[in-house]
């Protein structure tokens, strides 16, 4: 259901976006309105709370986001309150995000090293993906996992690319049992 809710509102205000021409303008609001929820643990509490009823929590998110958002924007968080999905809205603007960035032709790569990668190895990376993918632009985000022992692991959707030391070692470790199984 969650999914239905963040595709169906997340559709609509990117179809708005493309025809308004506000693609761009809507896609900056889209990312501080998501970082706000998220930071703001009350305003959840409150938007979800059982005994504040629809219209009271709607005067809220105006007097809140008026002369601060777009009244797309505005208008929309209305529409899914007055439907009771304020719960959804975090995965409305992700999904919204995730087609602006398609539409866009930006990726999202997430990287694991085992250790802390230079400057010139992140911008080879990045030269490397934009390189072998449609995508003209890269947000590209790292993480350090020790375990990995070496190598890095990129992953852009549901593409992974495992070049890490320990997922050599286990495919070695398998082929080495296979072949101790098929000795006489």
């Amino acid at each position: 259901m969650a999914k239905l809710v963040s595709k169906t509102y997340g559709d609509a205000l990117f179809e708005l976006a493309l025809e308004s021409g506000q693609v761009d303008e809507l896609f900056e609001e889209a990312k501080k309105l998501l970082d706000i929820i998220n930071i703001n643990e009350d305003l959840a509490k409150m938007m979800n709370h059982p005994k504040i009823v629809i219209e009271e929590k709607q005067k809220i998110v105006e007097v809140i986001f008026k002369g601060r958002a777009s009244r797309e924007m505005i208008g929309l968080l209305l529409m899914i309150i007055a439907k009771g999905h304020y719960n959804e809205f975090g995965s409305v603007l992700s999904y919204f995000i995730t087609q602006v960035k398609e539409y866009k032709k930006i990726g999202t790569a997430y990287i694991s090293s085992a250790m802390e990668l230079s400057l010139a190895q992140k911008d080879s990376i990045r030269r490397k993906l934009l390189d072998t993918t449609d995508y003209v632009q890269f947000d590209l985000i790292y993480d350090i996992d020790p375990s990995l022992i070496g190598g890095i692991v990129i992953r852009i959707g549901d593409r992974v690319v495992d070049g890490s030391v320990k997922s050599r070692l286990a495919r070695l470790t398998s082929e080495l049992s296979k072949a101790k199984l098929q000795m006489p």
